[in-house]
């Protein structure tokens, strides 16, 4: 969708390989691996991708304009971070990337240098603790400029890239690679077949003309099939999740479980990439009840771009509301503000400067990241308290101890991934949240030697999320929904401390039920 919003310039004809650098992660950001249709951290807790898109470093370097198209540094960085974001998706050029067909343009921005100020940034990021989701964005067969997105990867370069990209992040835990922006851009005709294996195509995208126009130059071309791409990858030793987007730019998701490729690692470590528009085809809710849940149902799904053209949220409100609901990450296009060249009716753009200051379109990205985060630091910590007396000869001593909860990371937000359960549809996701919590509840009651006050403190507690429970019509009675807990991971508060966190349930359940 960038490369339909944004003109690009520049010429190029060859150049030599550029030789990789190396990243390395911060502690201060999440690991990501999956695990079924999860993506989960390092703690093996479920990790929802909520972030942005800055766009710019796609088209700056083919352009011979630099790198960057929109700061870039730890005080922009901040910004970001102030919107309650975990991830941020890094959008590449092909050619900039591995330092070819860039005749003309500044070296400073190609190659090695274009790789080492990628890496920069994505140290940045992790710094900050943020994921980073490394996207190849433009590409281009043989000789020609990648200077807009293909129908596909193209075998010439695509693998080559990957393979590149890959070495330099072998070793970084918080990367997630999406393996192409979105396949069959301009190309209706693209097979899941040829999405899957390769296939020749007929043209080749060539940029834009004066009024905006894709241009074409038409000749055949080998494309690099998904199968390919992840065989580069896990060939380079990289282990990191990768996202595949579907046919129709990534919006179509009708046949990817039957599509998917073979990964090497076991368990498999792929997921979905999905881009959805208010002016995409599967933009309703029963197309996504009938499209994409069934894959969130098989592998985690990253929505990688979400946005409207209206200078409004009213469309992104909606799906991000039903994403909720179906533990799928989702990504907001473009962190790029409206005070320069963007256009919130041209370019989503979600910012008005560079502060944070949302545009009328970002405001409704900013406040729903800033509701689910607030309904994860109410999950207040509790505090018990235990006295126990030991006699030592003939002196008494009386000592106090206290456990208490470790509340949350607002930049994780652990919504569950969906999972077939007996209750209605609609509520299922809530009352396995209910009945996490009050089983830990009842766990901590049961081994915990508090004293009366907090006995009554967590019986209180357990009595409110009973009776939430039986209004949100969860399937079993209210005093048995431990029970609906079996098989599920357990609580952090479980697993942690004694005495569990407060449950998330009064936001989130204003928006399921």
């Amino acid at each position: 969708m960038v490369a339909a919003m944004v003109g690009c310039l520049g010429i190029a004809v060859a150049g030599p390989l550029a030789r990789t650098g190396h990243a390395a992660t911060s502690p201060a950001a999440p690991s990501v691996h999956v695990a079924g249709n999860t993506l989960v951290d390092q703690n093996g807790q479920p990790l929802r991708l909520l972030g942005v898109n800055p766009i710019g470093t796609e088209y700056q370097c083919i352009g011979n304009s630099g790198i960057f198209d929109a700061p870039n540094d730890s005080t922009a960085i901040a910004a970001m971070v102030s919107w309650h974001i975990n991830a941020v998706r890094v959008l590449l050029n092909e050619d900039c990337w591995l330092g070819i067909n860039v005749s003309g343009i500044n070296p400073a921005y190609t190659g090695a240098n274009y790789q080492h100020a990628i890496s920069d940034y994505v140290s940045r990021l992790h710094a900050a603790g943020l994921v980073a989701v490394i996207d190849l964005h433009w590409n281009a067969p043989g000789a020609f400029p990648a200077k807009s997105q293909q129908a596909m990867a193209d075998a010439d370069h695509s693998p080559a890239f990957w393979a590149s990209v890959a070495g330099t992040f072998v070793n970084d835990p918080a990367v997630v690679f999406d393996l192409y922006n979105e396949p069959g851009d301009n190309a209706p005709d693209l097979t899941w077949a040829c999405w899957r294996d390769g296939c020749q195509q007929s043209s080749v995208e060539t940029g834009t003309d004066a009024n905006g126009n894709t241009t074409f130059a038409h000749t055949s071309w080998q494309s690099a099939g998904m199968q390919s791409l992840v065989n580069a990858v896990r060939a380079a030793g990289a282990r990191q999740p990768l996202i595949l987007g579907g046919l129709a730019d990534a919006n179509d998701l009708s046949q990817w479980v039957a599509n998917e490729p073979a990964d090497t690692l076991n368990p498999p470590q792929l997921g979905a990439s999905f881009h959805v528009y208010a002016t995409s085809a599967c933009n309703t809710t029963t197309c996504w009840d009938a499209q994409v849940a069934p894959v969130a149902a098989k592998v985690p799904v990253v929505t990688g771009e979400l946005g409207e053209y209206d200078c409004a949220h009213g469309f992104i409100d909606q799906y991000m509301q039903w994403a909720d609901q179906h533990g799928i990450s989702y990504l907001g296009l473009a962190w790029n503000a409206t005070d320069q060249k963007f256009d919130c009716a041209k370019v989503p753009a979600l910012i008005a400067n560079y502060d944070g200051t949302p545009s009328p379109f970002g405001v409704g990205l900013r406040d729903h990241l800033q509701q689910l985060a607030q309904a994860t630091t109410t999950s207040s910590s509790t505090t018990l308290s235990s006295t126990s007396t030991s006699t030592t000869g003939s002196s008494t001593t009386t000592s106090t101890s206290s456990s208490t909860t470790t509340t949350v990371s607002s930049t994780t937000t652990t919504m569950p991934s969906t999972t077939t359960t007996t209750q209605r549809p609609r509520n299922s996701v809530g009352c396995q949240i209910l009945a996490r919590e009050i089983a830990a509840i009842q766990g901590a009651m049961d081994t915990t030697p508090a004293a009366p006050p907090a006995i009554r403190r967590a019986m209180r507690m357990l009595g409110r999320l009973q009776k939430q429970a039986a209004k949100a019509h969860c399937a079993a009675p209210a005093g048995a929904l431990p029970a609906l807990a079996a098989g599920l991971p357990a609580s952090p508060a479980a697993q942690a401390v004694p005495m569990p966190v407060m449950p998330l349930f009064p936001l989130w359940f204003g928006l399921w039920l």
